[in-house]
This record gives structure tokens, C-alpha cells and sequence, in this order.
């Protein structure tokens, strides 16, 4: 059974912003939270097509962890999904979807990040873990696209 978490974070940057870094500029991400995202690199595809993988190297939870994703952009909706293919959060979860939906406000946005998830098994705890490690991560990026005042 798909389940999902979810919170809503107030950003500094516009939702074009935030929206663009992730569709066309992935690579540019671990400048902005260097401490939780090491690298990425492509692994099938390229930067800017929409289904291209790639692999992440992040550290949550005080543990290093490699994440492959592939992902899923809807303009119109202003909306980013990073599909889960392997990794090691897949070894706890069938199912690992983190997305963000966008919305303007003010002069920054808001943005609703989304983890849904199917656990392998009845043991295996919901991904908290990985959405503090989100919450973390989307504030460092959208701190860092914000225009300096």
C-alpha cells in the first residue's frame, strides 16, 4: 500500500527558480547543500531531459547513502518528482517518490514537499528521516537562489 508524508515550507526564492535549479541545473545542487549533497552525476541522459537518471551521493542521518532517480517534471503544475530506481532507500521501501509542488507567494513560494513510499514490510518505519533530510535540503537550495538583500 502507497502511503505518503508531506509539509509545506515557505522559500525565499520564486517558484521558477526552485523549479528551474532541479529540471535544468541538478548539478548546481550540491553547491547549495554541500553538507547533505556530495555529488551528482548523469547516469542515462543528460542533464536537462526529462526521464534521464541520475545518481546522488548524500549523507542523512549521519549515514552516506546513494540515491538513483529519474525525473518527472510538470511544467504547468510547477511540479518536480524524483522517482526512486535504486539506492539505499530502496532497500526499505518498493515505492520511494519525493516531489514538490510549487506555488507563488509574496515574492518567494511555497512549496509542498510530498514523500510517498511503499515500506518492504510491516517493520520498516515511515521515511521521517528522509523528509527532515528534504526540509533541510530544499531550504539550503532556495536560500541559496534567493536574491541577496
Amino acid at each position: 500500500m502507497v502511503e505518503k508524508i508531506e509539509t509545506v515550507l515557505e522559500l525565499s526564492c520564486t517558484p521558477q527558480q526552485f523549479f528551474n535549479v532541479w529540471k535544468n541545473e541538478a548539478h548546481q545542487i550540491p553547491n547549495h547543500t554541500p553538507t547533505n549533497i556530495h555529488a551528482v552525476h548523469c547516469h542515462d541522459g543528460d542533464w536537462e531531459t526529462v526521464g534521464s537518471l541520475k545518481v546522488w551521493k548524500c549523507t542523512i542521518g549521519g549515514k552516506s547513502e546513494m540515491f538513483k532517480e529519474q525525473i518527472e517534471v510538470d511544467e504547468e503544475q510547477m511540479k518536480v518528482c524524483l522517482v526512486g530506481v535504486e539506492g539505499d532507500v530502496m532497500e526499505s521501501y518498493k515505492v520511494f517518490k519525493p516531489t514538490y509542488y510549487l506555488a507563488p507567494k509574496g515574492e518567494g513560494c511555497l512549496a509542498t514537499c510530498v514523500i510517498e513510499y511503499e515500506k518492504m514490510n510491516d517493520s520498516v518505519p515511515p521515511p521521517d528521516k528522509y523528509m527532515e533530510f528534504m526540509i533541510i535540503v530544499t531550504q539550503e537550495i532556495a536560500d541559496g537562489l534567493a536574491p541577496k538583500k
